[in-house]
């Protein structure tokens, strides 16, 4: 079904020099109190200019396309990133730059697979959301939105000042695949712990422009549109069994794993733990480790219990999210689908390097 476009602000369209399409995905952000219902529902969000009439004093053209089929982001689905980045390429001469109205619950999961999947990509896509919906009189919707479509169509020198995805939030702008939701209660529901933020808005927008992507002009957007969904998260604790561990490295099929290890990457030694993951990396499965530290970063071999996971194959994670790290196997995954022995080597180079900002060298 083709996907219908309206223009929002027609007050600015005829004078302005940018332009930005809003994609609406659902989520908390477009919902509405309904008295009869006694409720919030999702209300027609081709009429923002209701709730949002400060969109007609922006001096760019802002124009919307609301996904066929509305979502809470606990749905969101590997599918729904292929048609985000397939509205994205399809779009992208005509528009500048590209707001997306997302769930707050896995906007960085979003962000990081689009990161991955828009290969040279030189535009600003800005993922936003809301913790309280915009039918509520405190919601924070309002600032988050509008603020981000001001991030979405700043300039210098005719360039984007953010040509890459990322997730603004609370007067904070952040790198998408270095962004975690930490909050469901508070408005500062995102942080990056590993990397500083891009922007902060206050009463001017100041951006931390040395740590922005630089603007590549040149470059040619390709999008990677085969995910593969045959990968699993397998986070350590104390006492965690040989049984919980040998069902999970042995699903059929499984081809990663993100290793959710404890502080710079370490886990058991117990012999039956490292022949589990020895045996699921001799059959060809990736497996990445990340640390459970939000803050932290893995340094395979720096400690004895990590030594073990370096000799037999895993791959470090350096200081990636959990977020970006499983993203980044469905996509490198994708873009390989066979699974020899070149393959495997190849994929664990580019495991371990960034390549999209998501981690450090």
């Amino acid at each position: 079904m083709p996907y219908r476009i309206i223009q929002v602000n027609p007050i600015a369209t005829t004078k302005s020099r940018t332009s930005v399409l809003v994609i609406y995905t659902g989520g908390t952000f477009g919902m509405v109190y309904e008295p009869q219902a006694g409720q919030l529902v999702p209300f027609d969000f081709e009429r923002v200019l209701d709730r949002l009439p400060e969109l007609n004093r922006l001096n760019f053209a802002i124009s919307l396309l609301t996904m066929n089929e509305i979502i809470d982001s606990s749905n969101m689905k590997p599918a729904v990133w292929v048609e985000l980045a397939q509205i994205i390429q399809d779009n992208y001469t005509t528009y500048d730059s590209f707001v997306i109205l997302h769930g707050t619950d896995t906007m960085s999961f979003t962000a990081s697979a689009l990161s991955f999947m828009l290969e040279g990509l030189a535009k600003p896509v800005i993922l936003t959301g809301a913790q309280l919906p915009i039918g509520v009189a405190r919601s924070d919707a309002r600032e988050n939105f509008i603020t981000a479509l001001e991030i979405a169509a700043a300039t210098e020198a005719d360039r984007p000042i953010v040509p890459e995805v990322c997730v603004y939030f609370n007067s904070l702008l952040l790198r998408g695949n270095r962004s975690t939701k930490r909050e469901s209660v508070q408005f500062n529901a995102f942080t990056s712990e590993n990397y500083p933020n891009l922007a902060n808005a206050g009463v001017s927008i100041d951006y931390n422009r040395p740590f922005i992507s630089l603007y590549q002009p040149n470059q040619t957007l390709k999008i990677h549109t085969v995910l593969d969904p045959n990968v699993t998260i397998l986070k350590l604790f104390p006492g965690i069994t040989q049984a919980v561990v040998e069902s999970i490295v042995n699903i059929p099929s499984l081809r990663g794993i993100v290793l959710e290890t404890f502080g710079a990457g370490n886990a058991p030694t117990d012999t039956w733990f490292l022949n589990a993951l020895k045996g699921a990396v001799d059959r060809g499965v990736l497996i990445f480790n990340v640390s459970q530290c939000e803050g932290g970063r893995v340094t395979q071999g720096q400690y004895q219990t990590s030594k073990h996971l370096l000799q037999i194959g895993v791959v470090s994670g350096a200081d990636i999210t959990t977020e970006a790290a499983i993203t980044k196997l469905m996509v490198l995954l994708g873009r390989e689908p066979r699974a020899g022995e070149e393959e495997r080597l190849r994929l664990q180079t580019l495991l371990a390097q960034p390549i999209s900002g998501e981690m450090s060298a």
